[in-house]
């Protein structure tokens, strides 16, 4: 079993299809359709269901994809290995929620480019579910996620204290004139997709008055969601620093909330196991070392 197969297998999986698998992996379609196909041959079995939307796993696809992204994992971690010789430098893969890459990360980021210069950083933004796994699977060296995160193989250090607001259309002067409304009523939830603390958090408070079945409207982007805050369409919980920089700022309410909902945590979180190569360590140096970052 080749091991390109295997990560272009992961690469298909991950993207929903051969087009965006091969512009992830910098090839030609051809080549991504002919190694999914020696894949599938090698191993005796369909790996994907192919369809007008693009193509998902198979059961088979859904056993063999876990050891794909680890095996894929640990070849990337192998080589980093063997290339470093303390000086960092060479890719490094870091995720975040989009709401901390929006407001707290770009600060960093630079210093962290002015500091080493021959690292090669890319940034993913996704849910704190999926920065979780991708961490665990060795698909990020790093990730920044909401507490509380409580996992044997995961170190983690608070990066940033967040206030969670409720935000909501201007016309909403309080939590007390929310609250009038009835559970056929009650705003529309405005979240990012399932895995998403924010989400959860909304939820709960939305239960909390009395709302449990409130609609929910998934958003892809943060602009989006404050946007539509404003526009009217409903409420959503974001962190307070995020919405006043908002250039939106001025379209919605901001309310504050009470504990329990008012307060979390931004870990920075890494593998235990993990080689921890130079250009890893330069970035949590970067982090540790910043005004605004307590360590934990």
């Amino acid at each position: 079993m080749e091991l390109i197969d295997l990560v272009t297998f992961s690469a298909v999986a991950r993207n929903g299809g051969i087009t965006r698998a091969a512009e992830e992996l910098n090839t030609v379609q051809s080549n991504v359709t002919q190694r999914v196909k020696a894949l599938e041959a090698e191993i005796g079995t369909t790996l994907f269901e192919r369809h007008s939307r693009g193509m998902t796993l198979t059961g088979a696809g859904r056993r063999l994809f876990p050891y794909a992204q680890r095996m894929a994992a640990l070849s990337r971690e192998a080589v980093l290995a063997a290339r470093d010789d303390g000086e960092p430098k060479g890719p490094l893969a870091i995720g975040s929620m989009e709401t901390t890459a929006a407001v707290r990360l770009p600060g960093l980021l630079a210093e962290f480019h002015r500091r080493l210069p021959k690292v090669t950083l890319t940034l993913k933004t996704a849910t704190t579910a999926d920065l979780i796994a991708a961490v665990l699977d060795g698909t990020l060296d790093g990730a920044f996620v909401a507490a509380p995160i409580e996992h044997d193989d995961l170190a983690s250090t608070v990066a940033f204290h967040e206030e969670l607001v409720l935000v909501t259309p201007r016309r909403f002067t309080s939590l007390a004139s929310l609250r009038t409304g009835t559970p056929e009523s009650g705003p529309t939830a405005l979240v990012f997709r399932t895995g998403c603390t924010y989400r959860q958090r909304l939820e709960q408070l939305l239960t909390d008055f009395g709302w449990p079945s409130a609609a929910r409207f998934e958003l892809g982007t943060l602009d989006g969601m404050i946007g539509c805050v404003a526009a009217g369409m409903g409420v959503s919980v974001l962190p307070r620093a995020v919405v006043e920089r908002s250039e939106q700022r001025q379209d919605v309410s901001i309310h504050p909330l009470e504990a329990p909902w008012s307060q979390v945590d931004t870990l920075f979180i890494q593998r235990r196991s993990a080689h921890q190569y130079s250009a890893l360590g330069g970035f949590t140096s970067c982090l540790t070392g910043a005004d605004h970052v307590i360590a934990a």
